[in-house]
């Protein structure tokens, strides 16, 4: 549980105090957080993780709010599934239970989660994407996910 806070929130509080600063005196800057769906719902046994990535969603709508009569742009990235070393963490090393995860599904990758943070960092000057939420395509909430493969669920032609 701590090292989850620590994770989630309290780095991400240090890493914005040490570069918003900066960022204000220049007249210039960017900050991202990466959140997740998780931050936007809830879902049972996420309890601790859930609260953690709300805490981070809420901390960076304050920060944009904090920044408005400034230059500085503030985006939370929110993905949903993604196929990362995540699961393998969170299930103790047991590479089986953390594959299962994935089965069946094509999640986001981590590629996937970077081209929208670079999506919102190239916007122009007086464009702020404040909020992204993606998804894996078949998956429309943090829970609700069907296992249908690679074909997304398309109909097989013949």
């Amino acid at each position: 549980m701590q090292q989850m806070i620590s994770t989630n929130i309290t780095g991400a509080f240090a890493m914005a105090t040490a570069f918003l600063h900066g960022m204000r005196a220049r007249g210039r800057g960017h900050l991202i957080n990466v959140g997740s769906i998780a931050g936007h719902e809830t879902y049972a046994g996420g309890s601790i993780y859930a609260a953690t990535k709300h805490a981070l969603t809420a901390f960076t709508a304050a920060a944009r709010h904090d920044l408005v009569g400034t230059p500085v742009r503030v985006t939370c990235v929110s993905p949903g599934s993604v196929e990362t070393e995540f699961s393998l963490v969170r299930f103790g090393g047991d590479a089986a239970k953390a594959a299962a995860v994935y089965q069946d599904i094509c999640a986001l990758s981590a590629e996937d989660v970077a081209d929208n943070i670079l999506y919102a960092v190239t916007r122009p000057a007086h464009v702020q994407i404040a909020d992204i939420v993606c998804l894996a395509t078949n998956q429309s909430g943090a829970m609700n996910v069907v296992r249908v493969g690679p074909s997304l669920g398309a109909p097989f032609s013949s």
